[in-house]
């Protein structure tokens, strides 16, 4: 897991090494263990490492192989890199490394950009061809790994944060109009390949940009998810889907242990963690390090889920610590949660899991974690609602849609109104070929799109803050394909996740199955109140606030009236989604 960045010139230019360190530095904490630029001709990398798999300074990046005329930074872990270098040494392949960037490396020069269809991990990379100057970027399936790039007169930058490519100069930050609209609809979801801002673009997941030497540039997806369910498929009884899934969970989470250092969990305590626990100890993890953080009771809202944890952690002997933050705490920190945003996210889990990074990251450096069940296996509760729908965009919108377009066309001010993107989007995406049953559309959206840029950004920005490692077996992809074959009601049988809790049963305790689902708002950031009501106070009104222009003044006037009384269908505070996306743009743009 690291920091990758780069450069590539079209205008004869060599590359800004400055730009590069700056760019570097800005990614410090994503690969503290050390880093490097290399330039040559037209293109310069730089990385940052965090040294997982292969310890030593032989698995240093950037990487070039004089002999195959190819360099390489890679941000990720691939975790059949062991076989992937077995089949390259039949093939006549030599390393001097054991780890998994100089496989990849071979792999690119053996097979061509195709090598991606054997991947079996997370990653973001970007591969040089020394004698062509071309440069290949990807990502991987469900875009677990960020890559975002600026492309500016005579040259491309990349970088695994958008601040990186801030920090790096030249840069259009005005806000991006579409992404305004996704941003305010899908509780700050802005879909690839925009950003907030207007001169930053993110590479898809499952999708390969070709930069040549001369600045054309092609992109291709290489992955799609598809739901097709087989008549074969559709006989396999609810017990057998169980089995069948049970499996693919022990081999995803086996996967996942693929390390040169321990690897821990984070244990919240509901069944999606405390599963890959209770996997974890069944693979044989000796002295498995488990971490739990919870809040205080506030309001009558519970805080923690302590004891289900405690249930799992003694179930299996793990060494296990509780994170207790305070709410003084947890708002005094609030700003560093939003300095470590690469973008505006209004999820209140960004500062716990913030701060619970920052104490994982003391004893461990790479962690299991449960995101992607919900969106994988149907643990929603807008997907009852869709069963059978006529108008499944329209009854998505309505459950998940933060507001509707009359509204937002009261929120935004007219120099930075757009059309109906996010009901457009939804549109589109429900008609793509690949999925029939109004269910499965909405797994779909959920798992490729609104998935990868709300609970997996925010798991890689708030533990890649402090170097930490996180893994989701949720979302290997085999996993993922395996998920969608499963039929929808399966998915929704026991008011949700029906084939995962059953799978569960014969691993973890029924006790941290058969309660209801927890969900632990921050009362400062749901009702806004005390400090942080009057710092997004200050961030709507401010001179920087009003030359932007972004928000109609009696649409915020009236959301500050009364904040508690604007609340999303899915229980975010709409003043928070303005009040934050003016914050992270006054904190990282100014």
């Amino acid at each position: 897991m690291c920091g990758i960045a780069g450069e590539v010139r079209f205008d004869g230019q060599s590359p800004d090494v400055a730009a590069l360190d700056r760019m570097n530095a800005r990614q410090r904490v994503r690969g503290p263990d050390s880093g490097g630029v290399f330039v040559q001709g037209a293109v310069g990398f730089g990385h940052r490492r965090l040294k997982i798999i292969d310890l030593s300074e032989s698995a240093q990046q950037p990487m070039f192989d004089p002999a195959l005329g190819l360099g390489i930074v890679f941000n990720g872990a691939i975790y059949n890199h062991v076989t992937l270098r077995r089949e390259l040494e039949t093939l006549g392949y030599r390393f001097y490394s054991t780890g998994d960037t100089e496989v990849l490396l071979k792999a690119y020069h053996a097979w061509g950009q195709d090598f991606v269809q054997r991947l079996n991990g997370m990653f973001a990379f970007a591969v040089w061809e020394r004698d062509s100057g071309r440069v290949v970027l990807g990502r991987d399936r469900l875009g677990i790994k960020p890559l975002y790039y600026s492309a500016q007169p005579g040259l491309l930058r990349f970088a695994s944060s958008l601040p990186a490519l801030i920090a790096a100069g030249g840069v259009d930050t005005t806000v991006d109009a579409v992404a305004l609209n996704h941003y305010l609809s899908f509780h700050a979801v802005v879909p690839a390949p925009h950003t907030i801002l207007a001169g930053v673009r993110k590479l898809p997941p499952a999708t390969l940009m070709t930069v040549d030497a001369d600045g054309r540039r092609s992109e291709h997806s290489y992955w799609s998810l598809a739901y097709s369910h087989d008549p074969g498929d559709a006989r396999r009884s609810f017990e057998e889907w169980t089995e069948i899934l049970l499996d693919g969970l022990r081999s995803a989470v086996g996967r996942r242990l693929v390390a040169d250092v321990p690897v821990g969990a984070l244990l919240s305590g509901g069944v999606d963690s405390s599963l890959i626990v209770g996997l974890m100890a069944e693979a044989g993890v000796q002295s498995l390090r488990t971490y739990n953080v919870g809040f205080e009771d506030v309001g009558g809202e519970k805080g923690n889920e302590f004891e289900y944890a405690d249930i799992v952690a003694g179930r299996f002997g793990t060494i296990h610590e509780r994170i207790f933050v305070s709410e003084a705490e947890l708002l005094a920190r609030l700003p560093e949660a939003v300095a470590a945003m690469s973008e505006p996210m209004v999820s209140h889990d960004c500062i716990g899991f913030f701060l619970l990074s920052e104490a994982v990251s003391r004893h461990s450096k790479v962690v299991q974690s449960g995101q992607g069940a919900d969106e994988v296996l149907g643990g929603y509760h807008w997907y009852p609602k869709l069963a059978g729908s006529v108008d499944p965009v329209a009854n998505y919108l309505a459950a998940f849609r933060d507001r509707g377009y009359d509204e937002y066309c009261r929120t935004v001010a007219s120099a930075h109104r757009a059309d109906d993107c996010s009901g457009a989007f939804v549109a589109a995406h429900f008609d793509l070929p690949g999925a029939i049953d109004p269910v499965d559309k909405a797994l779909r959206i959920d798992t490729t799109v609104m998935l990868v840029d709300d609970p997996v950004k925010r798991v890689d920005n708030m533990t890649m803050a402090f170097g930490l490692e996180a893994r989701v077996p949720f979302l290997d992809h085999e996993l993922v394909e395996l998920a969608a074959r499963i039929p929808a009601r399966h998915k929704l049988a026991h008011g949700g996740k029906g084939v995962l809790k059953e799978a569960a049963r014969q691993v973890i305790p029924s006790a941290v199955i058969d309660r209801p689902k927890g969900y632990f708002p921050v009362p400062g950031l749901k009702y806004l109140q005390g400090p942080v009501l009057e710092r997004v106070r200050d961030a709507l009104t401010n001179r920087a606030a009003r030359e932007r222009g972004l928000f109609r003044r009696e649409y915020a006037d009236m959301l500050l009236a009364d904040p508690g009384a604007h609340i999303t269908p899915l229980r975010g505070s709409k003043l928070w989604q303005l009040g934050l996306l003016e914050w992270w743009l006054q904190t990282h743009v100014r």
